[in-house]
């Protein structure tokens, strides 16, 4: 049984992300800080619940103990809680932007890290952006080019930074990253744009799944690497 964990999977890409890996057969811990809203996902979903907010060290290490104890492993990570954080920038904007779509990604990893090296084929998946690439954010041809989501995007940035350093510091367990595709979200709403969050979720069950020979170190869209 492939021992997952999923986190900000109560809505959205996380949540359709979980919904096709238990088809798949795996044991996935859904991950949220509302624990009403949290226990109501894993209940559809047929998944088990895990409180966890990336932003609370006590939270992210009280989590992975839970799995610790249940599982004994983790075999496959999602980094998928986000915030866009598209208000002006200012310091505290900037700070709970960077907390949450970074700094949570350190905190989770740094104590997922044992309960991976215990998996035979230990993989991480971040989801990031293309709004982190310095490529697409240049690029007249991307649609990146006309979004000034300043906070959001160096965030991105920064996770995709932290996957490409962590494939390098633990060559015995997986990271990539992805760009999902332009998703029908929370996050979106106010655009109006998006296609549905389950079209998105095979792109990160796709890395989620990977071979004990797949790639590490990537950042993909669509199947194919991203330049950033």
């Amino acid at each position: 049984m492939t021992v997952t964990l999923i986190t900000g999977a109560n809505k959205g890409i996380g949540f359709e992300t979980a919904k096709q890996l238990v088809e798949l057969g795996h044991t996935v811990y859904v991950g949220a800080r509302d624990v009403e809203r949290g226990e109501k996902a894993a209940a559809e979903l047929g998944a088990r619940f895990v409180r966890l907010d990336v932003t609370d060290d006590d939270s992210v290490s009280a989590a992975l103990a839970t799995i610790g104890a249940d599982e004994g492993l983790l075999d496959v990570l999602v980094h998928n809680a986000g915030v866009l954080g598209n208000e002006p920038p200012t310091g505290p904007a900037a700070l709970r932007v960077f907390d949450t779509n970074a700094v949570g990604i350190v905190r989770v990893t740094e104590a997922a890290l044992p309960l991976l090296r215990k998996s035979s084929n230990p993989t991480v998946v971040t989801v990031s952006s293309s709004l982190g690439s310095f490529w697409a954010v240049t690029n007249p041809d991307r649609p990146e080019f006309g979004m000034p989501l300043a906070l959001y995007s160096a965030s991105k940035a920064a996770a995709t930074m932290l996957t490409v350093q962590y494939a390098k510091s633990q060559p015995g367990i997986k990271f990539n990253a992805l760009e999902p595709g332009t998703t029908a979200t929370d996050m979106t709403a106010a655009f109006g744009i998006g296609r549905p969050a389950e079209e998105s979720a095979r792109a990160v069950v796709r890395l989620a799944t990977l071979g004990v020979d797949g790639p590490t170190g990537t950042l993909q869209e669509e199947g194919e690497l991203l330049p950033w």
